[in-house]
């Protein structure tokens, strides 16, 4: 029950074959040969909504003498339904793969430049579309990160995330600007995947509506819901697609995470003194070009505490922006910078996304 369907049983071609020949080449050994491997699922129930993870813990002997590996293996689901009829054809692999191996190094060289160590990815070290559409990453829980699940994230934790968005952000705003062409392919969001629109988890807002019919203090609420009922979705889908369908002159635009959700990201603290070393976000098959207010709603509603939405949001917002300017001017951004009560007014333009 703590596992989704599809992560319960690995696919036929996960074989100690196939990853042989990954890490004959990732390690440049011929020679290698795998002893042993144990495959579980990577992921718990809820921890994501696309595609389907496996941990593959492998024994194996390389030119150095035995060793161990644990590898995340993300792959697309094989169990017949609505999930694997939503994902087949859409484009989050193609994305994924590019932001691994083309966006985030080009990032992190950008970074570099200016003097910043910040680390954006997980090191890939396999990936194709044909025959199966397969990612292969560096297991991050041995080396001590872990997702937050039992608990609210920690203001450092946030704020560490909010850092990282920021400098992501900072740098492909100077990139979209220079050479926008290199962006081309990140044009999926959210909005993009087949039969998106069918899923209740998006199209919620009937279940919202017959909830406050549930609760007697809500009732009142009921015919402000009904009035935006019908143009709901329209007004959820609007800023996911709103640069590719009805750019702003004025609006800044970025490349978005796309799905900055709190299981997202993992965090890792220092074994002894419990403090906080690192934020890496993961995840980036939604991403694209999107209004730069996007990943900041999203966070707020789907990363925060409700304390933290009710009583930090402002300040957490102002240490975002803070940063974002702070890295363009780093990385010698040459054009107008953004500022920040325009940003404050495009965040209230793209509040049906709220």
């Amino acid at each position: 029950k703590d596992f989704t369907t599809d992560e319960l049983e690995a696919p036929s071609w996960l074989s100690s074959q196939f990853l042989q020949k990954v890490l004959s080449s990732h390690e440049g050994d011929e020679q290698l040969e795998i002893k042993s491997m144990k495959v579980s699922p990577a992921t718990l129930k809820g921890d994501h909504y696309a595609s389907i993870m496996f941990r593959v813990v492998v024994e194996y002997v390389n030119k150095l003498g035995n060793a161990t590996k644990s590898l995340i293996v993300k792959t697309m689901p094989q169990v017949e339904g609505f999930k694997k009829e939503q994902l087949g054809d859409s484009h989050i692999f193609r994305t994924e793969i590019g932001m691994y191996t083309e966006i985030l190094p080009k990032f992190e060289a950008i970074l570099r430049e200016a003097g910043d160590e910040t680390s954006l990815r997980v090191p890939c070290i396999y990936h194709s579309l044909e025959p199966q559409q397969v990612m292969i990453f560096d297991d991050l829980v041995p080396l001590g990160y872990i997702v937050v699940r039992d608990r609210e994230p920690t203001m450092n934790e946030v704020r560490l995330a909010f850092s990282k968005l920021a400098k992501w952000h900072a740098v492909s705003y100077k990139l979209h600007r220079d050479q926008p062409e290199m962006f081309e392919k990140f044009k999926y969001s959210l909005m993009e995947l087949p039969k998106i629109t069918e899923d209740p988890f998006i199209n919620g807002i009937d279940f919202f509506i017959r909830m406050l019919d549930e609760v007697p203090d809500l009732k009142v609420y009921k015919p402000k819901f009904e009035k935006i009922r019908e143009n709901f979705l329209e007004s959820f889908r609007a800023p996911f697609v709103e640069y590719r369908e009805n750019r702003q002159d004025n609006a800044y635009y970025v490349l978005c995470h796309g799905d900055l959700y709190i299981r997202n990201m993992m965090f890792k603290h220092d074994k002894v003194t419990k403090v906080l070393e690192d934020c890496m976000l993961i995840d980036f098959q939604m991403s694209n070009i999107g209004p730069m207010p996007n990943d900041i709603i999203y966070a707020t509603y789907q990363m925060l505490s409700p304390d933290q939405r009710q009583n930090h949001v402002e300040d957490l917002i102002l240490f975002y922006f803070n940063i974002f300017t702070d890295t363009l001017k780093k990385i010698n951004y040459r054009g107008e910078v953004p500022i920040l009560e325009q940003f404050h007014q495009q965040l209230f333009r793209q509040r049906h996304l709220g």
